[in-house]
This record gives C-alpha cells, structure tokens and sequence, in this order.
C-alpha cells in the first residue's frame, strides 16, 4: 500500500510491468560499436576487437570499429572536432558496444580512457550510452589479470550501460595470435567466443526495452517536481 511508504512521491512511483518489457521486437541487426586501446602498428588489442568483429557479424550484429588515431586528448578540442563527433556519432548509433584494451601499469590504457571520456552521459536530451549492452575485454603482456576490465566495467556502471556478466582476458597476448593477425585456437578463442554471442543475446533481449530498464523513480520525481515548479509559475503570471 502506498501509505506505508511515506517518503515516496506517489505520482512517480511506477510498479514494474512485464508486458513493458516485452515489447515488441525490432527485426534490424544488432549495431555494436567497438573500441580498442592501442595505437601499435601491432596492436593486440586491435587484432582481438578484429577477431570479436568476425563472431559478432557471424551471430547476425552490425559493427563499427572507431579507430583512436587522431582523437585529441579529452579538453584539449571542442566538442565538434571530427574524430570526437564521430565517435559521439557511433555511440548513438550503436545497441551495444565492446570495449577492449590492453593493460598497462596495471590499469586500461589512456588511449582506452581518452574515448571514454569524450562520450558523456548527456547531450542536451540524449544518453548516449543509457541502456546500451557492453562487453569488456582485454590484452596482457604477462600473466593473465583482470584489471583493466575491472576498470572498464566501473566505467560502464557510471555510463549506465547494461554490463554483460561475461569477459575476456587474453595473457602473453603476442603467443595467441599468428603473423598474419588471427587468433590461434585456444581456451582463450573459446571465451572470446562466448562472450560475444552473450552479447549479442544481451542486446536483443534489452535493446527494446533499455528506455523502460532505464527509467527510474528519481529522476521521474526530478521531473515531475520540475512540471509543478512551471505550472506555479504560470499561474503567478
């Protein structure tokens, strides 16, 4: 019963529906937007992101790969400078995204930060990454560690994207792939694998109902006390 919650705001107060989150489905391929963190010649995490974008075409996704050269350091340019526009660009295009860096002093690389950064949690109306499906995946020089992903997956919690439960984590990443770029088979391949199909699988079940799964009770009040403030306020005038 509503009067048992006394601090709530009962006009915004919205009891979870399942019909709402089924609604119905869009028939066009998942889009998937992927950023690696590296600007090597060979660069390892470059070579995975390639190796993921063949599995994601296979599972039926559309991908875009952005590619970091010349994207300026956060700050240093406005916001219409073209490589950050593209960037901006395809995060809205996107349904979902991977993010995939090598690992660096313990922690992602500022080329992985860097685009990050320059995608924020608002323009104007839009949230261009609320909602939006993420794999996080990385590249070791040494052992296997998670940091990086660790790292990513706080960074997509603050974007308000939808985190996966799975990730890659490929160790001596220079003995997993072959001259010619591909990826030796391995139980590293094999996670890769998963991990993809689990995201595409993520991205169809929510990309139809991310603007519902996003929605909340407090930024409804936010807005709704906002709706009264105006309403006053013509009735002053």
């Amino acid at each position: 019963m509503i009067n048992d919650l006394p601090n709530i705001t009962a006009d915004c107060v919205e009891t979870p529906s399942l019909d709402r989150l089924r609604p119905k489905a869009s028939t066009h391929p998942p889009r998937i937007l992927m950023l690696y963190g590296s600007l090597r010649d060979r660069s390892y995490s470059r070579l995975l992101t390639l190796e993921a974008e063949r599995l994601l075409k296979h599972f039926g996704a559309e991908t875009r790969i952005f590619d970091p050269h010349g994207l300026p350091l956060p700050d240093t340019e406005p916001a219409d400078h073209p490589k950050v526009r593209e960037l901006r660009e395809l995060s809205e295009w996107s349904e979902g995204q991977v993010w995939c860096s090598p690992e660096r002093h313990g922690a992602m690389t500022g080329i992985m930060k860097a685009q990050i950064d320059w995608i924020p949690l608002s323009i104007g109306a839009v949230r261009p990454t609320q909602g939006k499906t993420l794999a996080v995946m990385q590249v070791s020089g040494g052992s296997q560690s998670f940091n990086a992903v660790n790292q990513m997956r706080v960074l997509g919690r603050w974007m308000r994207m939808i985190t996966i439960p799975n990730q890659s984590s490929v160790a001596k990443a220079y003995e997993e792939f072959t001259p010619d770029g591909r990826m030796k088979p391995s139980p590293y391949y094999e996670r890769v694998v998963d991990v993809m199909e689990e995201l595409v699988k993520f991205t169809l079940l929510t990309r139809d109902a991310s603007d519902y799964l996003t929605n909340r009770y407090s930024e409804r009040k936010e807005a709704h006390a906002a709706l009264e403030a105006r309403l006053k306020l013509a009735e002053v005038r």
